[in-house]
């Protein structure tokens, strides 16, 4: 039976703000951030789903509470959702380490799955995570829509493994997940599609 995954990254951050990972620290939303998130709840008022799954983080969690709240739907937790463990890289700007590694810092644009940061989660290992949690998700709301609040690597992972891309992939085919834009995904029976990628919500 067919389920629709509205997949939406959480708000803004300070520190992706400064554009430093965030990772697995539990980092809190900006301003801007929570107004992002008052946008996404005004969009679930607009578009009714009938369940909204989040990761286990605080930024992810505060993103869904708006939605939540208008729709009177408590949100469900999903730790299979969280972003991946950047390891060296988590508080820090890719230039950052770049300064200090730039061999490593290369060989990661290159190939994200092949040459992992050092100390972070394979990225193949987070790929199989998150689509094993979107798929968990779909087969409890079978027919339905969800609501998906996560984080940009994970999600943009999760994608690649649900669309036979190569995980190594996910930067170049996947560049961006915008903070709370829309991007519909379409499970039927052992199939998936991807409708729209980085819809905005408001």
């Amino acid at each position: 039976m067919r389920t629709t995954l509205l997949l939406a990254r959480h708000g803004q951050t300070v520190w992706h703000a400064e554009n430093r990972y965030a990772g697995v620290s539990d980092v809190a939303l900006t301003g801007t951030g929570r107004a992002q998130a008052e946008a996404l709840g005004r969009w679930a008022a607009a578009h009714p789903v009938d369940a909204v799954w989040t990761s286990t983080l605080s930024r992810a969690i505060a993103t869904a509470e708006p939605a939540c709240r208008v729709l009177s739907l408590t949100p469900r937790r999903e730790p299979g959702l969280c972003e991946c463990s950047f390891g060296a890289l988590e508080g820090r700007t890719l230039a950052e380490f770049a300064a200090e590694d730039p061999e490593r810092a290369a060989a990661f644009l290159a190939d994200p799955a092949a040459h992992p940061l050092p100390g972070a989660e394979d990225p193949r290992a987070a790929a199989a995570r998150g689509a094993d949690a979107l798929r968990r998700i779909a087969a409890a709301h079978p027919g339905g829509r969800v609501l998906v609040v996560a984080h940009s690597t994970l999600l943009r992972l999760a994608l690649c493994t649900l669309l036979s891309i190569p995980p190594g992939e996910y930067r170049r085919v996947f560049p961006r997940l915008h903070n709370v834009a829309i991007s519909e995904l379409r499970l039927d029976e052992g199939s998936v599609g991807l409708l729209s990628l980085n819809v905005p919500c408001v």
